[in-house]
């Protein structure tokens, strides 16, 4: 698919400090491209370089296969919406949303009539007389993306857009944002820290950390086969588990070894065997901790020491020998186990990842064959 927009080589830094190092990332036509990471890892500084609020120290944009740096403000035709409402707080809605328009020399008839039917696809139409400092936050942030929208074109980004909000809000704004992008048939580039709006929202994540993008992917590929350790870390709720390890050559097989277990290990196919033995961390979701499944994978016993109910799915808190695990199970089950039970769980060998310590680049996952 052809790329709309490309970062080649970006580099940025304050005051000598370095936000972007070397960012290569190219996104394509129509595609909802959510770029995560931690706070302060610089998301927010490539769509400011993007929309030309900053300029890049090393490396070009292309947006459209035009040099950004000969484009101006006019001529790339962005929707930008920032991370604050800036909306201005004595004008009307209607004012605030159709503020961009009136750089376009667009008559009268045609600004109202885009503001209008901005309005009813974020459903604030009845706002439209009111003020700013009449409106609730959730108000606020559909004015701010109304403004950020109404002008027509192929490209909008988003700057971590429903950071402050309440779940429920966000929750109706990132479904709003789901249809907005599929009914306008547009590209947006979204900012967050955030993995649940990450994986609602993406068609593609870039996962940015360090002043570089370590991984890009689906965001079901880059969630259920990670290929830096980073990505599972951060990228699920909840958190992934992680054991500290150390892979080996044992009895001509491959194996991993913590303080909880040992499993025989595939290595992916750029790691070198002859760099055995090194430690590692050990990788794996709290969904694939199965219960009463003796037999089927790694079998453990552990501490129940706290359990949150969530409805629909419960988090169980484990201690085994020091070691904190965290389960994610459905609530439909019968079963119902309290603080300082002790319980029988399996962990399927696949589902374990093993990461390099010093790089954080996987270097392979476990073998349904298990030697414990």
């Amino acid at each position: 698919m052809e790329s709309i927009v490309e970062f080649k080589h970006i580099s940025k830094a304050y005051q000598g400090v370095d936000v972007l190092d070397d960012i290569n990332l190219s996104i394509s036509n129509k595609e909802f491209m959510v770029i995560f990471g931690p706070p302060s890892s610089g998301k927010s500084t490539l769509l400011r370089l993007l929309a030309g609020l900053e300029t890049q120290d090393k490396g070009n944009i292309f947006l459209r296969g035009k040099d950004t740096v000969y484009l101006s403000a006019r001529e790339k035709t962005i929707g930008y919406i920032p991370q604050d409402f800036a909306l201005f707080p004595n004008k009307s809605v209607f004012d605030n949303i159709a503020y961009p328009l009136k750089f376009l020399k667009l008559t009268r008839k045609e600004i109202k009539q885009a503001v209008i039917e901005t309005a009813k696809t974020l459903h604030i139409k009845e706002l439209l007389e009111k003020t700013p400092t009449q409106l609730s936050g959730g108000q606020k942030q559909r004015v701010a993306i109304a403004r950020g929208i109404v002008k027509k074109t192929d490209l909008y980004i988003f700057d971590d857009p429903l950071a402050g909000l309440d779940f429920k809000l966000r929750e109706k704004l990132i479904d709003d944002l789901k249809y907005l992008q599929e009914s306008l048939g547009v590209c947006i580039i979204y900012t967050t820290s955030d993995p649940i709006e990450t994986l609602s929202l993406a068609s593609r994540v870039a996962v940015l950390d360090n002043k570089q993008i370590v991984e890009t992917g689906r965001p079901d590929s880059i969630y259920f086969t990670p290929s830096h350790l980073l990505t599972m870390k951060v990228l699920g709720f909840p958190k992934a588990n992680l054991l500290q390890g150390k892979i080996s050559s044992k009895d001509s097989k491959i194996v991993c070894t913590t303080e909880l277990f040992e499993f025989e290990v595939s290595l992916d196919e750029m790691v070198n065997p002859a760099d055995l033995p090194c430690p590692v961390t050990v990788g794996f979701r709290p969904e694939t901790i199965c219960e009463n499944l003796r037999g089927q994978g790694i079998d453990l016993s552990a501490d129940i020491y706290l359990r949150e109910d969530l409805g629909a799915e419960e988090i169980i808190y484990l201690n085994e020998q020091n070691e904190n695990l965290v389960m994610l199970r459905t609530s439909g089950s019968n079963i119902r186990h309290d603080v300082n039970h002790r319980i029988n769980i399996s962990i399927k060998p696949s589902s374990l990842f093993v990461f390099d310590n010093l790089t954080g680049n996987r270097m392979g996952k476990g073998l349904e064959r298990v030697n414990v």
